[in-house]
């Protein structure tokens, strides 16, 4: 089986993240930067359905050249090859470009499979793993924490509110992983060695046949506004507290 695992690379969760002055994006100095935590259940998923029934697992990512890491991590994980689209105008793309820059690339290997995070935890916008499935014109199965493979066809579970869905697809399909799905797995010291010497393939928009054409940009970047300082209510008598409490919270929140 020839299994495909989009990855894209975010700032870490626990970076701190300053917006440039003038709004134009984030200050990127000294950040640090890590694959998806919801694309490293994709690759966690691909590389156990390889695990259990044989065949390779390829690396796509979109980014400029740090982005490398992240396909070297995936790699030292245990995945076989990278493909890393490395382009200029393709630096802050909206979800229908990258998933077609994405699409083009995929179009020229072998896949039954693809795995996505369900969203990135940078913009959040969910969108490019469905946009490529409607590209490849094969189904697409959302928001997964349950994965079974049975011949030619596929199993997944998806929650929803007070239930869970179970759908069936045929093969090629895309799958975006959600929280629960796995836990992935610490790329082992031999396989970060082996990792280095892994093939990965560098394209750019003109080598894949791709016309870039941004139609959607992020207008502006503003900090959220700074939270007003809480209050700390004194005193030893419960009972006069809790009225000191409802009182502010009528008269100051104005929530009662």
């Amino acid at each position: 089986m020839n299994i495909i695992a989009c990855v894209k690379q975010v700032p870490d969760t626990e970076t701190q993240i300053r917006v440039k002055p003038d709004g134009s994006g984030i200050d990127e100095t000294g950040i640090k930067w890590v694959m998806n935590p919801y694309d490293e259940f994709g690759v966690e998923e691909a590389l156990r359905l390889k695990e259990k029934i044989g065949g390779e697992v390829t690396i796509v990512s979109l980014g400029p050249a740090r982005a490398l890491e992240s396909i070297r991590t995936a790699l030292a994980m245990g995945a076989d090859k990278g493909i890393h689209i490395n382009d200029p105008a393709l630096d802050g793309a909206d979800a229908y470009n990258t998933a077609m820059a994405m699409a083009a690339a995929i179009k020229s290997i072998p896949y039954d499979m693809i795995f996505c995070g369900q969203r990135a935890i940078d913009d959040d916008s969910g969108q490019v793993g469905a946009i490529l499935a409607e590209l490849l014109d094969i189904p697409q199965m959302t928001v997964v924490t349950k994965v079974d493979v049975d011949g030619n066809a596929v199993k997944v579970i998806r929650p929803i509110e007070g239930a869970q869905l179970l759908i069936e697809s045929s093969l090629p399909c895309v799958i975006t992983a959600q929280k629960g799905l796995n836990e992935p797995r610490y790329a082992s010291l031999p396989g970060i060695m082996k990792a280095k010497k892994k093939p990965v393939d560098v394209f750019d928009a003109a080598s894949l046949g791709v016309t870039v054409d941004i139609k959607a940009r992020v207008a502006k970047t503003m900090p959220p506004p700074a939270r007003p300082p809480g209050k700390i209510i004194c005193g030893e008598d419960p009972a006069e507290k809790a009225r000191e409490l409802a009182k502010l919270l009528r008269e100051e929140a104005k929530v009662i």
